[in-house]
């Protein structure tokens, strides 16, 4: 019998379908603020979204990040930080695609900590990863009143809705997890419009990995009946949603049901189900290897459903149901979208060779999501068949 515990996020409101800059200034006067600061990334800070927002904000607006790069490295949390305290922040807006998001979780606990170094980091990662879940550094301790975010996403990677952040360390070449409750945004703003100027091959490939947060927890051991629902009907909006977003970018409504399904995508995460060794594999690649984070899911998840296939054939096939086609492989389904929209499918095509694949194996070892997976993976040699299989 399946037992556990569903928790619930941080997260006050969801604002959906309504333009970014009149629902911020709404959101920041009915938490009471007086001085928001917002972080970005440099593309975002050259649209006219972001424009948007801060004349929205006017006397409320106190400066603005523009530096977060992707896979949000360590600089860039203590920079950001530096700047938000010296601005005096009593909210922070994040206004971007996962990378932004996860940064702005960790200068949160920055500015609690008053952490002003990339060392200063070390104390407040996640603990050691045990059986697929690492606990929140017992050290961060948020102060009464402690800064909180609010969220617009401008891609589909759903970083907004969980309380963990993946935070890369360039001196290392490695991606590690920072949480607590309160890094989840106390409201998180869905404005298809914030979307917009975001490149079709990143709303593309972000796309893929809320499939994959969907595809990892329906293949789950562990998957219960509020995973199937939030799980099944998440990917069964994106394998419509994404092709038609495709061939029809200017049409909000498909904008729309694209965020929903990203959000039902993690929405099972809350119930202690966990993904496996795409997304765990993912963040090496991306760490260690400069795969954008949306091409990780695209390249990885097909060939870790064919190696995980001896041991949860019955829950791939919730995969192939919620594509409306029960009687084709998954991995086939899932490699077929990918073909569909025009993204990269293999490692070779996103600049990864053979002569990577010890060092993302061994890497991999240390990931959570790994040890998560539904076949266990018990050492280097396993995750190298996987990247054979990718190659």
């Amino acid at each position: 019998m399946l037992s556990g515990i569903h928790g619930h996020q941080d997260i006050e409101r969801v604002v959906y379908g309504k333009p970014a800059g009149p629902a911020l200034r709404a959101e920041a006067e009915r938490l009471g603020a007086r001085r928001v600061f917002v972080t970005t990334s440099k593309s975002v800070a050259q649209s006219a979204l972001l424009a948007g927002v801060i004349r929205e904000l006017g006397d409320l607006y106190a400066g603005v990040y523009a530096g977060i790069t992707a896979h949000s490295p360590r600089p860039c949390v203590i920079e950001g930080a530096q700047l938000a305290r010296a601005a005096g922040a009593d909210l922070v807006v994040a206004v971007g695609g996962g990378s932004v998001i996860d940064a702005t979780k960790v200068m949160l606990i920055a500015l609690w900590q008053d952490a002003a170094t990339v060392d200063d980091l070390d104390l407040y990662r996640a603990g050691k990863p045990k059986e697929g879940f690492a606990p929140p550094s017992e050290a961060i301790r948020p102060p009464p009143g402690a800064v909180r975010m609010i969220a617009v996403p401008t891609t589909l990677s759903a970083a907004e809705f969980n309380a963990f952040a993946g935070i890369s360390d360039p001196r290392r070449g490695v991606k590690e997890s920072f949480g607590h409750r309160l890094v989840v945004p106390r409201v998180i703003v869905l404005d298809p419009g914030a979307t917009l100027a975001t490149p079709m091959d990143l709303m593309l490939s972000t796309g893929l990995k809320a499939v994959d947060h969907a595809v990892e927890r329906l293949c789950s051991q562990q998957a219960h009946p509020f995973v199937l629902g939030t799980a099944g009907e998440a990917l069964r909006l994106l394998a419509g949603a994404l092709p038609a977003h495709k061939a029809r970018p200017d049409d909000l409504a498909v904008r729309l049901d694209l965020q929903f399904g990203m959000w039902l995508s993690i929405g099972a995460g809350t119930s202690g189900v966990g993904v496996g060794a795409s997304h765990g594999i993912g963040h090496v690649l991306g760490a260690a290897c400069g795969v954008s984070h949306g091409h990780t899911s695209c390249v990885m998840l097909p060939s870790v459903l064919r190696w995980n296939l001896p041991v949860n054939a019955a829950q791939q096939g919730r995969v192939s149901e919620a594509f409306g086609q029960p009687q084709a492989p998954a991995a086939d389904l899932v490699e077929g979208l990918v073909r569909t929209l025009g993204l990269p499918g293999r490692l070779s095509e996103v600049g990864v060779g053979r002569d990577r694949f010890r060092e993302v194996a061994e890497k991999s070892m240390h990931d959570r999501a790994v040890l998560n997976n539904p076949r266990p993976i018990k050492g280097p040699d396993d995750v190298m068949e996987i990247l054979e299989l990718a190659a």
